[in-house]
């Protein structure tokens, strides 16, 4: 029986969430957060799936010309859907296939930390299925297509794009390259967990039945802005920009009530400022993770110690500079 086992890392957005909606550039870069996939053809009577870090059942399926059926009342694995759809997946064989999102969770309260365990699954899954039907497929546009069908069309594709490349990279709506970025050695950074997980496909689905108006093309301007700055390369740049990006990212959240600087993040950006510490939230905001950055190592260690009073801690994650591998096959 062969096996395969491929990985993709998760991301957090740097700069750019929501502008990137509207063609503006996204600063994104992986974290050494994988989602890890397991397809093992077998003998069995149907195909299974076991997904630890998502559910605690199993689930079994047959798979048919209009779709997945489910056995024994599994109500199904949405992801596996999509993807098994966008593939049009006919496997010699039966598969068993584990999707392991373990290293996406709060180890403490069990909860999503909101560092795109979707994306990076859909991105390992496609990768890991395409070798098992004998490979030759576009990992890049199917992985995309199955991430926008589980999000019923929304969403960037800033996740799937950093996940199957790693590393920083600067990410355009309909660009197929990506310009990767070097982080620079004296930017210092924190990411802090809220402890909220934040609903993504909720945020879109405000922001969506509001016109575009003067903060949204605000927020535009500002995150190509990080962008050009990133590029040059100095630090001092890089960080002003951004922190006219927050600035404009404020505004844009109280005009819309979108709720971005909620679960806590005002606080820690008013924090920020007093150890001369630039904080924003990361992604859709409303919880999940927010980024401290300054210049100074110092000023990011006395404002990750001060932000323990506010109920946030800091993450142990570091760039990933891989994205998409293959972690394993057997004959």
């Amino acid at each position: 029986m062969s096996s395969i086992q491929t990985s993709a890392p998760g991301k957090v957005i740097v700069a750019g969430e929501y502008a990137v909606l509207d063609g503006a550039p996204a600063i994104c870069m992986a974290v050494d957060r994988r989602a890890y996939v397991t397809v093992t053809e077998c003998d069995a009577e149907c195909h299974s799936v076991l997904a630890p870090g998502y559910s605690q059942t199993s689930g079994r399926f047959n798979a048919h010309h209009h779709g997945l059926e489910w056995l024994d009342g599994a109500s199904g694995f949405p992801l596996l859907t999509a993807v098994w759809q966008e593939l049009a997946a006919k496997p010699r064989r039966q598969l068993s296939i584990v999707l392991d999102t373990n290293e996406f969770s709060d180890a403490r309260a069990g909860i999503k930390l909101g560092i795109g365990s979707s994306a990076a699954l859909t991105v390992a899954l496609v990768a890991a299925l395409d070798m098992a039907l004998g490979g030759g497929r576009s990992v890049d546009r199917i992985a995309a297509a199955a991430h926008r069908r589980l999000q019923n069309g929304a969403g960037s594709g800033a996740d799937i794009a950093c996940s199957l490349r790693g590393g920083v990279i600067v990410y355009r709506m309909g660009d197929t390259t990506q310009t990767a970025l070097r982080w620079p050695a004296d930017l210092h950074y924190a990411l802090l967990w809220s402890g909220v997980s934040a609903n993504t496909t909720a945020q879109l689905g405000k922001l969506a039945a509001v016109a575009a108006d003067v903060s949204r093309t605000e927020l535009g301007t500002a995150a190509s802005a990080v962008a050009a700055a990133w590029s040059g390369g100095q630090v001092t740049a890089i960080i002003s920009a951004l922190r006219r990006y927050a600035a404009a990212l404020r505004r844009f959240d109280d005009e819309h009530g979108l709720g971005i600087y909620d679960a806590g993040h005002a606080g820690l950006a008013t924090v920020a400022e007093s150890c001369g510490v630039l904080y924003k939230p990361c992604g859709a905001g409303g919880g999940d993770l927010g980024i401290a950055v300054a210049d100074e190592i110092t000023a990011i260690d006395a404002f990750v110690a001060l932000v323990r009073d506010h109920g946030f801690r800091q993450m142990p994650m570091a760039i990933e500079a891989s994205g998409l591998r293959c972690e394993g096959a057997a004959p």
